[in-house]
């Protein structure tokens, strides 16, 4: 890090009017719910503004733990529990796709060794 990159920290800023308290719920085996309330730079719940619930949990593939985040669009704590199986559910299936989707890329991009020259040997 040179003098220039340290001169930009002091440019860092916390943005006052988007502040948050978080809170976090775990039943200890599975499920983690994030409620994030929003608050004033006094500390005061805004009221104004909406509760945000995030879930997290981990699933166990042939690699290992995968870690799965996902929001929960809830209005409480308990209705963020309801919802957590059917959210967790939709996370998961989006991964799933996404690495589908990442391999298809990635094997469009493999190019074998002498495969030009054996496309030439074998077009009409």
């Amino acid at each position: 890090m040179d003098n220039q990159d340290l001169s930009r920290l002091s440019e860092i800023k916390v943005d006052q009017k988007n502040l948050y308290r978080e809170e976090v719920f775990t039943d200890l085996k599975i499920a983690t719910i994030r409620q994030l309330t929003p608050v004033f730079p006094d500390g005061q719940k805004d009221d104004k503004r909406k509760i945000l619930f995030f879930g997290q949990t981990q699933m166990m593939t042939p690699a290992g733990s995968l870690p799965v985040h996902f929001e929960i669009d809830a209005k409480s704590l308990k209705q963020a529990m309801e919802m957590f199986p059917e959210a967790v559910q939709k996370a998961v299936q989006e991964l799933v796709e996404n690495a589908r989707e990442a391999q298809r890329q990635a094997e469009s991009r493999i190019i074998t060794p002498g495969s030009a020259q054996r496309s030439k040997l074998f077009t009409p």
